[in-house]
């Protein structure tokens, strides 16, 4: 539920908007009788929207407006005046403010503003995370039996609204996995309204002192240098989803207070003690084996219990070696964008090569590292074996010795039928009776039943 904050020194005029709004729109409200009880309220409430007189002793709207700025206080602001001086009201936008209106308007056309500022500032949020999101490792990429094993997982999991845990080795995409989920997801909106926004918060970047203001939120005053009320990553993930990486470095402080929400579906604030409801849907990451944690006292195995109500696994990357081709072509046209390049290619021994590694390393993620460092390195369109590093090439076709692991040796055995497959269609340009005669099958209908069999068709 939205709150807004009507500003206006004519009291009985700010308490009947407040009524209004609250009957027609079903907002939270709250009122301020000058521009400094504006900006107290403003650093230690969470306003959604504030309704701004122009006129007032004092502290006008404008001087209200411009220390909102200097502050760095971002609530939409629809100005009113009762003069009629739509100047001024011109004057106030170029200041910051989202809209006019006239203190005679119909509260029906109020309530409609305020409530194409609250939609305003949900897309600009949008627009934000995904001018942030540029650059990442991009969609889930890859038709082998193990993604589409992990789709069909994403796919049962992301209606339903209780938290999930993904496991998974570092770089194998569980951010990528949580973002689908949230694409994928009703989100609270549910009733055909835009989803909440996706917030990711990386539990084992953060200080341990800062943990649960992130998380929680604080009010103003609640330790030094807590000027005015900040939301947390709960009451920012309002109606979307609230993606905690890492969860298995989260302190043990910080695990109770995440039990508790998770539990009551509340927070308070530090420093506060009024619980806020929270309707942000958890998805939870780790690459470590939290029942080992758990047994090991380092891990609370309530909070287990309540996070891993859906595991979602995402596969190593070794694990679905003939992938590589597909996410070689996406990568290489990634950066290429990024960097402002021309558009190149791996050729087939390059792919060859990279198919064959095994990256255990850092998994897609190392894989991008070395695409990055091909297309860098090449100074025409295609990119050659010699373009590959030294120790990925030095690495290439030792996977099959190496322990550990998780695949069996049939699933091996079709994972490399499944790259030898792609690899053939990829160098006849997906002429089946070419590449049917070149691997020295019958015909082109045993090419056909072995590419059904391993689901490869022509993206």
């Amino acid at each position: 539920m939205p709150l807004i904050l009507i500003v206006d020194d004519v009291t009985a005029l700010a308490e009947q908007y407040a009524y209004d709004l609250e009957r027609l729109a079903g907002c939270d409200t709250l009122v301020a009788t000058s521009g400094e009880a504006a900006l107290d309220v403003l650093a230690r409430e969470p306003v959604d929207c504030v309704i701004l007189d122009l006129e007032m002793p004092g502290m006008d709207g404008f001087e209200v407006l411009r220390r909102m700025n200097k502050r760095g206080l971002t609530a939409p602001v629809i100005v009113y005046t009762g003069t009629g001086d739509y100047d001024r009201c011109v004057q106030a936008v170029k200041l910051g403010a989202q809209g006019f209106i006239d203190k005679s308007e119909r509260m029906e056309r109020v309530a409609q503003d305020i409530q194409n500022a609250l939609t305003r500032r949900r897309l600009e949020e949008q627009v934000r995370t995904l001018h942030r999101d540029l650059g990442r490792d991009g969609p889930l990429v890859g038709s082998s039996p193990a993604m589409r094993r992990l789709r069909e997982q994403i796919a049962r999991v992301a209606p339903i609204p209780s938290p999930v845990l993904i496991v998974g080795e570092s770089g194998s995409g569980k951010e990528l996995v949580a973002r689908e989920l949230h694409r994928l997801g009703a989100g609270a909106a549910g009733a055909g309204g835009p989803a909440g926004p996706f917030i990711a918060l990386n539990s084992a970047a953060l200080p341990a002192e800062l943990v649960e203001s992130e998380l929680f939120g604080h009010e103003r005053g609640a330790f030094t240098g807590a000027h005015m009320l900040r939301k947390g990553a709960f009451e920012t993930a309002a109606g979307g989803t609230l993606f905690l990486d890492e969860i298995g470095e989260l302190p043990p402080a910080a695990q109770a207070k995440l039990l508790r929400v998770l539990e009551q579906r509340e927070v308070t604030r530090l420093g506060g003690s009024r619980a806020v409801t929270v309707d942000a849907r958890v998805v939870a990451a780790t690459n470590r084996e939290l029942e080992r944690e758990t047994a090991e006292g380092r891990f609370r195995q309530d909070l287990l219990y309540r996070l891993n109500a859906h595991v979602v696994r995402v596969p190593a990357l070794r694990e679905r070696l003939s992938d590589v081709p597909d996410l070689v072509a996406h990568l290489v046209a990634d950066t290429c964008a990024r960097f402002r390049m021309k558009p190149k290619r791996a050729t087939d021994d390059a792919l060859a090569s990279l198919t064959a590694y095994e990256w255990r390393g850092n998994n897609v993620r190392e894989l991008r590292n070395v695409i990055e460092r091909m297309v860098l390195s090449a100074d025409d369109d295609a990119l050659t074996l010699d373009h590959v590093p030294l120790e990925v090439r030095d690495g290439a076709g030792s996977s099959l010795t190496k322990p550990h692991s998780p695949l069996t040796f049939h699933e091996r055995r079709a994972e490399a039928e499944r790259a030898i497959i792609l690899q053939a269609l990829e160098r006849n340009q997906w002429h089946i009776t070419r590449t049917a005669q070149e691997l020295g099958l019958a015909d082109h209908a045993s090419l056909l039943k072995i590419m059904r069999r391993h689901g490869i068709e022509r993206s």
